[in-house]
């Protein structure tokens, strides 16, 4: 199974790519990775998804075949956010976009000020802007931040950045400074509606002032954008890197197990897709799946499963009334299914 994750690690974020899983019946944790509608990776050549070749043109969410249930997710790269500018704001941005789980990427010609991003551990750059953005070719998923310290810097790195495939572009300055680089970049030729779309002022009005301040308006307003535009990934870089382990090693046996909700309905804090991956001590993890009563409960049956020579993937179906959650001291309550699966 480790092959299935080593694909999605490197999947083209452009294709239409899916994992489809059984999750009731004999058949249970069978996989199924389509990319384009075209068959990547069958975890059982021959087994269900063989059977029911219907299920290719499923979408995402909960579909039946043949009786059983299959859970469909629609998969794209990891977030990544890429910053040009590794100032104080940047550097408040690269810490807290390390904080949601994206992944880092952060430009400065000035090696002290790239030094300082490289503390952080998050990919730095450091060359000219136009040769660095060079480098990147941006996808549905990528994020471009501009916080440089100066006009020429941010012209240049728009002029870049409005050619590539992106799920946001923002930028900080004065609104004259601003003014001034998206009219001279439309008059150089650049596509209006991607300059239209340009965040600019940068970040959430919430009166920021101080860089950390700043950090916070402008990751809020990707988070915004990304949830609007249902840019959701079920296998975050660190859930990625919890299942294939750190040098992604063939000989790495150790068994983990990965923690789906599929299924969600009333206020339970997390969405379908939403993952977590305990490690084999039984104690790390990496993810949640909300937290609470609901993800104890999992986290008791997913450590059995550490346990148990048993390869099969179970269903557990967590039903929180509002009373039961009340008594438990949750704000949420819903109910879920949860998939948890040896890996």
């Amino acid at each position: 199974m480790k092959k299935l994750y080593e694909m999605i690690r490197s999947l083209n974020p452009n294709c239409d790519n899916r994992v489809l899983t059984v999750i009731d019946g004999p058949d249970i944790g069978e996989k199924l990775y389509l990319s384009n509608g075209n068959a990547e990776f069958v975890s059982r050549p021959g087994g269900f998804f063989d059977q029911h070749p219907e299920t290719r043109s499923f979408g995402p969410g909960i579909t039946e075949a043949g009786g059983v249930r299959v859970y469909c997710e629609k998969i794209a790269s990891g977030k990544n956010i890429v910053i040009c500018g590794a100032g104080h704001v940047g550097i408040a941005i690269a810490r807290l976009g390390k904080m949601i789980g994206c992944g880092i990427t952060v430009i400065d010609d000035r090696p002290m000020f790239a030094d300082q991003a490289r503390a952080l551990g998050v990919n730095v750059i450091c060359d000219s802007f136009m040769d660095a953005l060079g480098t990147i070719s941006g996808d549905p998923n990528t994020f471009f931040v501009i916080v440089t310290r100066g006009h020429r810097w941010d012209r240049e790195c728009l002029r870049e950045i409005v050619r590539k495939p992106h799920a946001y572009i923002g930028m900080m300055g004065s609104r004259r400074r601003v003014h001034i680089v998206l009219s001279d970049l439309e008059a150089e030729g650049a596509d209006p509606e991607v300059i239209a779309h340009v965040h600019t002022p940068i970040g959430l009005k919430i009166g920021a002032e101080t860089p950390e301040e700043i950090a916070v308006s402008v990751i809020a307003e990707i988070i915004q954008v990304k949830n609007a535009a249902a840019l959701q990934t079920g296998y975050s870089r660190d859930i990625l890197d919890a299942i294939l382990g750190d040098k992604h090693e063939e000989t790495d046996t150790s068994e983990k197990i990965l923690l789906t909700i599929v299924a969600r309905k009333g206020s339970a804090p997390r969405e379908a897709g939403a993952k977590m991956v305990l490690l084999p001590d039984g104690v790390h993890q990496a993810g949640t799946i909300g937290g609470g009563c609901v993800e104890a409960e999992a986290l008791t049956k997913a450590r059995g499963m550490l346990q148990d020579p048993d390869p099969s993937a179970q269903l557990l179906h967590v039903n929180m009334t509002a009373d039961e959650a009340e008594e438990e001291g949750m704000v949420c309550g819903g109910v879920v299914d949860i998939l948890l699966e040896k890996v």
